[in-house]
């Protein structure tokens, strides 16, 4: 909520010198989020100006400019080269002389253009910050001013004027207002607060008929609390909105638009209630307020023809429908410059339903966000007759007396407060004047009983609903610098899960090794999804959001990978080419032939029903936690003496290992195919038969595509799977004091053959002498035939209760050696 100065000042006592920085305080003081400070960021000196005469001038390049003569209020008049054409000789302007700064910064100095000096610059609408309108300059008179030359057009207009913006919460609906944020800093500061609402009212309307039709109540209630309806008639619409009017809008971040919206804007945001204005002459016959009917459209506002629900609340008149209840209204009554008779509409409607149309519609506005939070429903007559003020004032309009009045039926049930219930939820001890004076200064009745307190909320508080609510009003309005500051003991038996702490320790682990953590946004594109998959789902497709925020990145991953490329990327791009890069993350991997997302939310205050339930959980997917890494540049950079070692498929194998090791766990390397990843360098990675992962390289055409170097190796891998096949046991090893005997073996075999295979052969064929066995080379040329490698192994042998011979280790290893031959045809190398 963005709140200017001069309007706060109308309702709060404020200091004639006060600061943001003091009004910023007084509100976090009562629990706003400082946010930021607008203001018009120009500085004078920026007069009224009076053009004296001006002479036309064609230029070569086809424009004509005009070298004009402005009475600025000094002794001699100023020449001025504008090239705006809106304007006769007597308008008064707005000039900004030399030493003027304008928003963007833009300072104004004398300089020479089009064959003249031009001694400061004729301002428009746009330049001023005041609105968007580029096409001529601003003539005062466009909004009823008239001043001496030389006035200072800062004051005049309003540009002086700043404006604090705060986060209201979704629970404070009622502080999405001028009104609600002066009581606010007046329960900061003890200032006196002034309600807008109590101003006087217009007389009481009747005659109009209004319809409310709702067949459909949400949460018990109809979707109307409260329907107001006033008529203005002979308003001239064309006439401008006053510069204060358009100051104080535009610092609050809306646009000037015309005087009747900028009216309805204006009251809606003093006092929180939305305003709609409607053409009464276009208005065929009554209101009705009713739920859409199956086939009916609207053509909104903003020129859209939407295809209504039948959970969507309607104003209609006999034509149909002519409103999105609550959310936006319809082009067919629309206020225009030929319109005359203006009829206002002031309701109240249930948040839930207003909720979502706003977002069946994917259609937020000022008036959806704030009744969906709620707002006061007995503030609606003192907000139509505010209009009717306004519109009287400043558009020349008479009050007519046909209108009508449906009020609401406000009757909040009170709540008790127990005593001690404050001190034992807070942790603080209140007296009981403490406790009923914050009460009292939100707006609430409060009545002493034998038990403690008994409550009613205002009409502007719905979220006061329960004790726990008056408690933390009671703790906000003394002071949060009440409450101590207690580190809580955690409860004996409390603790991380065993799946918790085992991606823990994989984070950990990675992180300690030289990786960098990352965390990828779960949203990518169904190319990217289509690109990379999951390393474990197959082709099921990916769940698109029916409400993504960026349409080009609407599906849901199934694949860590396309996050990490991203983050490569952008970080590549900003010449940090040596990555090692690692996220754990969940992927959501649907299942074939169901449909996701189909429940329905229970409505309200309902419970649901088993049912229900069953089916909510079933619309969910698969959410298994992953763990995928990226690499790519030099793992050791070139230095005197060192050569550059690059990143590569190792470094993701070597990973797979270390993270293996570090669950304690077996996976099996063995080559393996992914349509993202290199034919010849991708390693399949399984425990026992389960495929669980892949590490390799990216093709290099979709490394350039990506724009990453040419050699990018990534892997991936089923974390949730790995963890059911973790063990938790940690076994000691025997400390051996007998030396081990070591020897080497070199195999051929054909092209074909894995050397994890072989390595698994290796194993068991040396049986249980062998400590260790690694893979050291991969030998394919001269003096190995052709279709064939040469593969070396390391083999370590040891025994836990005598010093090996040599002769009993070369019998194990001939035994390995054999087991292969049989296996898979391997032969020694001579």
């Amino acid at each position: 909520m963005k709140v200017p100065m001069s309007w706060l000042r109308e309702f709060v006592e404020l200091p004639a010198d006060i600061t943001h920085e003091q009004v910023h305080a007084a509100l976090v003081k009562v629990g706003f989020e400082e946010e930021d400070v607008h203001g018009f960021e120009l500085s004078g000196p920026i007069v009224v100006g009076q053009v004296l005469e001006f002479v036309g001038e064609p230029q070569s390049n086809g424009k004509t400019i005009n070298w004009c003569q402005v009475d600025v209020g000094e002794a001699e008049p100023r020449g001025i080269v504008c090239g705006a054409h809106n304007f006769v000789v007597g308008d008064k302007v707005v000039v900004t002389l030399p030493g003027s700064v304008l928003p963007g910064p833009f300072p104004i100095a004398a300089r020479k253009t089009y064959g003249h000096v031009s001694d400061g610059m004729i301002a428009s609408t746009r330049e001023l910050g005041l609105g968007d309108e580029h096409d001529g300059i601003l003539v005062l008179s466009t909004l009823g001013i008239d001043a001496e030359p030389g006035t200072s057009a800062i004051e005049l207009l309003g540009l002086d004027d700043f404006a604090v913006e705060v986060n209201v919460t979704p629970d404070r609906g009622y502080a999405m207002s001028i009104r609600g944020i002066a009581r606010e800093f007046a329960l900061s500061t003890g200032a006196t607060f002034s309600d807008p609402a109590d101003a006087p009212t217009v007389t009481e309307a009747s005659g109009y008929s209004v319809v409310i039709d709702d067949e459909t109540p949400i949460r018990g209630r109809a979707g109307v609390r409260a329907f107001t309806t006033r008529v203005v008639r002979n308003v001239d619409v064309t006439k401008p909105t006053p510069s204060w009017m358009i100051s104080r809008l535009t610092l609050a971040g809306m646009r000037s638009i015309s005087l009747t919206v900028d009216i309805t804007n204006y009251v809606m945001l003093e006092l929180g209630q939305p305003i709609h204005a409607y053409d009464l002459d276009r208005v065929a016959g009554g209101l009705t307020v009713r739920r859409a009917r199956a086939g009916e459209t609207l053509t909104t506002l903003d020129d859209k023809t939407r295809t209504l629900d039948s959970k969507d609340l309607l104003i209609t008149d006999d034509s149909g429908p002519i409103g999105l209840a609550g959310v936006m209204g319809g082009a067919s009554t629309e206020i225009t410059d030929a319109s005359t008779n203006v009829l206002i509409e002031a309701a109240n409607f249930e948040p839930v339903s207003i909720a979502r149309s706003a977002r069946r519609h994917k259609l937020g506005s000022e008036a959806s966000r704030r009744f969906e939070r709620g707002v006061d429903p007995l503030v609606a007559p003192a907000a139509a007759a505010r209009v009717v003020g306004l519109l009287v004032e400043l558009g020349g309009g008479t009050v007519d007396a046909l209108g009508s009045d449906v009020p609401a039926a406000h009757n909040p049930l009170a709540i008790e407060l127990p005593e001690a219930y404050i001190e034992g939820l807070i942790g603080v001890r209140y007296s009981s004047d403490e406790i009923t004076d914050s009460l009292t200064a939100i707006g609430t009745t409060v009545t002493v009983t034998e038990t403690g307190w008994s409550v009613i909320p205002p009409s502007w508080r719905p979220d006061l609903d329960d004790k726990t609510t008056l408690a933390e009003e009671v703790a906000r309005i003394v002071g949060y610098d009440r409450i101590p500051s207690v580190l809580p003991v955690a409860p004996p038996g409390r603790g991380l899960t065993r799946a918790q702490r085992l991606r823990r320790t994989v984070s950990n682990s990675l992180a300690s090794s030289g990786l960098t953590e990352v965390l990828a946004y779960p949203f990518i594109s169904q190319a990217s999804n289509d690109l990379f998959g999951s390393p474990t789902a197959g082709g099921v497709a990916a769940i698109t959001l029916a409400n993504a925020l960026d349409p080009d990145a609407a599906s849901l991953r199934r694949s860590l990978l396309p996050g990490l490329t991203a983050i490569a990327h952008r970080n590549v791009s900003r010449g940090l080419t040596d990555l090692a890069l690692f996220e754990v993350g969940t992927v959501f991997l649907p299942e074939a032939g169901r449909a996701y997302g189909s429940g329905d939310l229970p409505v309200g205050d309902e419970l649901p029903t088993e049912a229900a339930l069953s089916e909510l959980h079933s619309s969910v997917p698969a959410q298994p936690w992953h763990v995928a890494a990226l690499f790519v540049g030099d793992a050791i950079t070139r230095q005197p003496g060192q050569q550059a070692v690059s990143r590569g498929l190792t470094d993701a194998l070597a990973t797979v290992q270390h993270l293996a090791a570090t669950m304690l766990i077996e996976i099996d390397v063995v080559t393996g195919s992914h349509q993202a990843l290199h034919p010849g360098r991708t390693a399949e990675l399984r425990v026992g038969d389960q495929v669980v992962g892949y590490a390799g390289e990216l093709l290099p055409a979709l490394a350039l595509e990506l724009d990453l170097p040419r050699v990018v190796a990534v892997l991936e891998l089923d974390l949730s799977a790995l963890i059911d096949g973790a063990t938790t046991d940690v076994v000691a090893m025997p400390i051996v004091s007998f030396p081990a005997a070591t020897q080497d073996v070199s195999l051929v075999v054909s092209e074909s053959a894995q050397a994890g295979e072989l390595l698994a052969i290796i194993r068991e064929g040396a049986g249980p002498l062998l400590e260790s066995v690694r893979l050291v080379d991969d030998y394919r040329g001269a003096g190995i035939a052709e279709a064939h490698k040469s593969l070396t192994f390391a083999l370590r042998f040891r025994a836990a209760d005598r010093t090996l011979t040599q002769a009993e280790a070369t019998d194990a290893k001939n035994a390995a050696v054999g087991l292969a031959r049989e296996r898979v045809g391997a032969e020694l190398r001579e």
